[in-house]
């Protein structure tokens, strides 16, 4: 499954002295992703995926957030920096699934 979305980046601060950068997926995107999952997760809920900003690419996971009612995914410091972007920035991502058929 591979998707590609326009998303707001935006902080959640983990601790005060942590803190780390998301977009969050769309909430039509999350639902699809939730049902070919089947329950298929790792720690946190979580999903592998391949993800693209721009031109940088890596892999990492996509989390499911509650309150949000989406999956988020991690941009982090390095892509940010590649890619010129910063919180309240909207970037286009790619993001496909690497462990679902």
């Amino acid at each position: 499954m591979r998707v590609e979305f326009e998303s707001e980046l935006w902080i959640w601060d983990a601790r005060k002295a942590d803190t780390w950068t998301f977009v969050s997926l769309p909430a039509d995107v999350s639902e699809e992703i939730r049902e070919r999952a089947g329950g298929l997760s790792r720690g946190f809920g979580s999903l592998r995926v391949r993800a693209t900003l721009g031109g940088s690419t890596w892999t990492t996971s996509v989390f499911p957030d509650s309150g949000r009612g989406a999956f988020v995914l991690p941009v982090k410091k390095a892509v940010r920096a590649a890619e010129s972007v910063a919180a309240g920035d909207t970037a286009r991502v790619t993001v496909e699934l690497i462990d679902l058929l």
